[in-house]
């Protein structure tokens, strides 16, 4: 997918050096409960896994690049798909360098369209932290709907996390 800015693709095995600083950085995770890669072969790996979600139809994981430059920048995608519910969940993940530049919000709404137009999902769904409010506002201007709170549901790293549910309907295009 390309949007004005963006090259939103399939991940490749020599994108592991930049998953690797995305997903090893502490304070870039700090709201997804998901280990850190410790090493540039576990992102290697990941993708991997990734690549093959996508082939069994679980889930798709893209880079995100700047049309410039290849390097990836970020992650987007579906990090589960319900097709018996035409549904989908939403993910994210950007550089810290490229945040605050309207960056994921346009590579969200190419998400959005791709889901609803090629997927013809009828909602898509984002679950976030609470204290990620940069975050609840890139889904909010992106026309998604805050739908509940739900407290300490998820279990990660020996604490018990909240989560935040947003979803937006095909209906509300």
């Amino acid at each position: 997918m390309t949007t004005d800015r963006l090259i939103i693709r399939r991940l490749k095995q020599s994108d592991g050096n930049n998953l690797h600083q995305l997903r090893s950085d502490p304070a870039l995770m700090r709201f997804i409960p998901r280990p850190l890669t410790t090493c540039v072969e576990d992102a290697v790996r990941l993708i991997q896994v990734f690549n093959d979600a996508i082939r069994r139809n679980e889930s798709i994981t893209w880079g995100i690049t700047l049309q410039d430059q290849p390097g990836v920048i970020g992650t987007i995608g579906f990090v589960r798909i319900n097709p018996e519910n035409f549904r989908a969940e939403v993910g994210y993940l950007l550089h810290p360098d490229y945040q605050g530049l309207g960056i994921m919000q346009e590579a969200l709404q190419a998400v959005v369209d791709y889901g609803f137009g090629a997927m013809r999902l009828h909602s898509i769904v984002a679950i976030v932290d609470p204290g990620n409010t940069a975050s609840a506002r890139v889904l909010e201007r992106s026309g998604f709907r805050k739908e509940g709170h739900f407290r300490e549901d998820k279990y990660f790293n020996g604490r018990f996390l909240d989560s935040v549910y947003y979803a937006r309907l095909a209906s509300e295009l």
